[in-house]
């Protein structure tokens, strides 16, 4: 479904991604990590339209997309989620999910269905018309990642929307997440809780000094030593080993 080939990002003087390369096949749930720094959301941006490559390609369902703007991708199918939540304050939660609902519904109130129906997905309809201003981090995450499915992609791209949550609402949003990708949305997701990355994605790239320095199934690739190195460091690598043999 996606294919980032050799993509470069430099900023002036700086090479944030260098060469790299992934590809995401339909109906998947893909992990992108590495540390903090290494280009992971430059390349979301890149993907998205936000930011154009230096060099490489993007390409989506077959058709290079490369020169695209972000508002083209959105109706071709790609949506995305931000790492800073921003809700519109002055809105209900019902009216933001709404903003992405316009992208393919002009009437407010098919709008306003859309949004309604994607409340219930993430667990939003007690919330529905309360304030977005009031709503708790766990709560913010959630609107956040019903504003990019009202937009009804095909492909999303989740930035850390697990970042911030304690273990117990980590818990309580995987099914989330599980429930998208079966109901027919192909996910690409950047990720720090690898007990997260372990349990719901089935192929994970690994990104650092913006070079993919690994590919492969995550029990895999939290084996490898270039990426222990580079990101895991042993103690956390035991224990993801440990919990995949438990």
């Amino acid at each position: 479904m996606l294919s980032v080939e050799r993509v470069s990002k430099r900023f002036g003087g700086l090479l944030a991604i260098a060469d790299a390369s992934l590809a995401v096949p339909q109906g998947a749930i893909v992990g992108l990590i590495g540390p903090n720094g290494a280009g992971k959301t430059t390349l979301f941006g890149v993907i998205s339209g936000f930011l154009p490559p230096t060099t490489g390609t993007v390409a989506f369902e077959g058709a290079d997309i490369t020169g695209e703007e972000p508002h083209l991708r959105a109706r071709r199918g790609i949506a995305r989620t931000f790492q800073i939540v921003q809700p519109f304050a002055g809105l209900s939660v019902r009216e933001n999910i709404a903003v992405g609902a316009y992208l393919r519904h002009a009437r407010r109130a098919e709008a306003l269905a859309q949004a309604e129906a994607v409340a219930n997905l993430v667990g939003l309809r007690p919330m529905l018309d309360g304030s977005a201003s009031g709503l708790t981090v766990a709560g913010r995450k959630r609107l956040e990642l019903a504003r990019a499915l009202a937009t009804e992609p095909r492909l999303l791209l989740l930035d850390e929307v697990l970042a911030g949550l304690n273990p117990s609402e980590i818990r309580d949003i995987l099914p989330v997440i599980r429930r998208i990708r079966d109901g027919g949305v192909t996910i690409l997701m950047i990720e720090h809780v690898m007990q997260a990355v372990m349990a719901l994605c089935e192929d994970v790239y690994v990104l650092a000094q913006g070079r993919m320095i690994a590919h492969g199934p995550p029990q895999r690739v939290c084996e490898d030593p270039a990426v222990i190195e580079a990101y895991l460091g042993h103690g956390t690598a035991a224990r993801l080993r440990e919990g995949a043999h438990a």
